[in-house]
């Protein structure tokens, strides 16, 4: 079998890896193969048709319903005249009465007043009418422009003003420290930094008061926050790109750190339903080994089998972290691990041929918590520059695809038969692990003591796969056996059937006398001999 044939079900191309728009940035599975730039291109366009095809429908069913509602009101005007006039003219005449009934038992002053509560409830109402109005106009106007763009000072004095459900609750020691950091990191870009954190603190104020949107309306609020506070760092307070990179870190940090417990897996998606699928579907592939992936990874060397400890503790620690650059960073540093375990194995650089297998093989083995939940946690409110170039964007895809290879793995991936596969997967049998006889003198103790837990372990389960089923066979023989003497006795009962006799007369003595049969002799009577 040649190298090609042995990587068929592991080997991913670099281009594929890329946006499939062409645009040269990394794509991501979770935005169908784009780009964060070209997936937000392409859900702008099918979101402003679905916009226009919804208007388009809501004035087709307004201009049927007036139509309709025309043609019953021609119909019943006529009829309804006569009857219309004679109900107004009745009303006015009762409530002629009931007025002049009302003047002679209510004082004037009395009248007076009740005028001016009415003048006054009218006036309520026509100022609660356009308070009402002026709110469906914002609402509509917050909905299809950031709210960080329409802003006044006058609306951020009243917004910041608002009472919050985040003000009644205690800080965490991890907000007040960041908070600190970002207004210290702002103090040394003086003016920008003032109207970087009201921006921010606008933002946080928004998100607030729109919990109620899905969670990925939520992520184009804070893509669009990102792209828009980077176009004013660049082009109106005119910050270089380095000092870019670092203030939108330190944005991100500040949001997400405030927004974590409300956008990290929320009870609205399906993200932990995934989690607990992949956590099964990685459990039932515990049986995979290196040689099965190609892994260029040699553990008995304990320099590689530091490293390979060290990439499962970054992957497992991502989700302690609450930031998205610093989950990117555990993976980061996860795959530079893999990479020099590779190298020092192999004593030459690592290819990505290499790096996607073992990093296969190390979420294998280390199973993360919540992985589904943290990828879909960066991909959705992560800073867009980082998923689409640099090294975090290529670990980060990556990643993605080994879980994507994961979920699909099967028998042809990793070169073995579908019986094999299923018997392995239904934990009736594991592969050979290395022989005894093999081990280098140097391999660890604990490696060691494992195979050979694993192997009594198979041992013991082929003994007891063996005695269960010389125990099916023994009790089918039994029940065999009990139905074939059944059967026989039964054919017995059937061809001799027992049949009840009267009871017989008792019989006589023969002393007695012969009363029945007198053809009988008599007794015999004693003789006496004279001697």
């Amino acid at each position: 079998m040649n190298l090609k044939s042995e990587r068929r079900g592991i080997h991913v191309d670099q281009s594929e890896l890329l946006c499939k728009k062409g645009c040269g940035y990394y794509g991501n599975p979770a935005w169908q193969g784009f780009c964060s730039k070209c997936w937000r291109e392409e859900y702008h366009k099918a979101r402003q048709k679905q916009i226009q095809e919804d208007w388009e429908l809501a004035e087709r069913l307004q201009r049927e319903e007036e139509e309709a509602y025309a043609s019953s009101q021609s119909t019943q005007g006529a009829q309804s005249l006569t009857f219309s006039k004679f109900e107004e003219k009745k009303t006015n005449e009762k409530t002629r009465k009931v007025t002049t009934v009302k003047k002679f038992f209510t004082a004037s002053s009395r009248t007076g007043a009740k005028k001016v509560a009415q003048e006054k409830i009218v006036k309520q109402g026509q100022l609660g009418r356009e308070r009402n109005a002026d709110n469906i106009l914002r609402d509509l106007k917050e909905i299809f422009t950031p709210s960080w763009e329409l802003a006044s000072p006058t609306e951020e004095i009243q917004e910041a003003k608002a009472p919050s459900p985040s003000i009644h609750r205690q800080a965490s020691i991890e907000t007040d420290r960041v908070s600190k950091e970002f207004i210290e990191f702002l103090k040394t870009y003086h003016k920008p930094g003032q109207d970087i954190y009201k921006q921010c603190k606008l933002f946080l104020d928004t998100m607030n008061h729109k919990r109620d949107l899905s969670i990925e309306e939520q992520s184009e609020c804070a893509q669009d926050f990102y792209q828009n506070v980077a176009e004013k760092l660049q082009t109106r307070w005119k910050v270089p790109s380095e000092k870019v990179e670092k203030a939108m870190d330190q944005i991100e940090k500040y949001i997400m750190t405030r927004q974590y417990k409300y956008v990290f897996c929320p009870e609205t998606t399906d993200d932990e339903k995934k989690d607990l699928a992949v956590q099964k579907r990685i459990r039932a592939l515990h049986w995979v080994t290196p040689q099965m992936l190609c892994v260029p990874v040699n553990e008995e060397i304990p320099e590689v089998s530091d490293m390979v400890v060290k990439a499962i503790t970054d992957i497992i620690e991502m989700d302690s972290k609450r930031v998205p650059r610093d989950k990117l960073a555990c993976i980061t540093k996860c795959s530079k691990h893999i990479f020099n375990a590779i190298k020092i194995t192999k004593n030459e650089p690592a290819s990505a041929d290499d790096f996607l297998p073992t990093l296969i093989y190390i979420v294998l083995k280390g199973n993360p918590p919540r992985l589904q939940s943290n990828i879909q946690y960066i991909t959705r409110f992560c800073n867009p520059s980082r998923l689409m170039t640099g090294e975090d964007g290529y670990y980060f895809t990556n990643l993605c695809c080994a879980v994507a290879f994961i979920e699909k793995l099967d028998a042809q991936s990793l070169n073995l038969s579908q019986e094999d596969f299923d018997r392995y997967m239904s934990g009736q049998t594991s592969p050979k692990k290395q022989e005894s006889d093999n081990w280098s003198p140097d391999m660890c103790l604990g490696v060691k003591q494992m195979y050979k837990n694993l192997d009594l372990l198979s041992q013991l389960n082929e003994r007891q796969e063996r005695i269960v089923s010389e125990a099916k066979k023994l009790e089918k023989d039994l029940i065999d056996w009990t139905d074939g003497i059944t059967k026989e006795v039964q054919d017995i009962v059937e061809r001799y059937p027992l049949e009840i006799k009267p009871k017989n007369q008792a019989l006589a003595a023969i002393d007695s006398e012969n009363v029945e049969n007198d053809k009988l002799p008599p007794p015999l009577q004693p003789q006496v001999y004279a001697g």
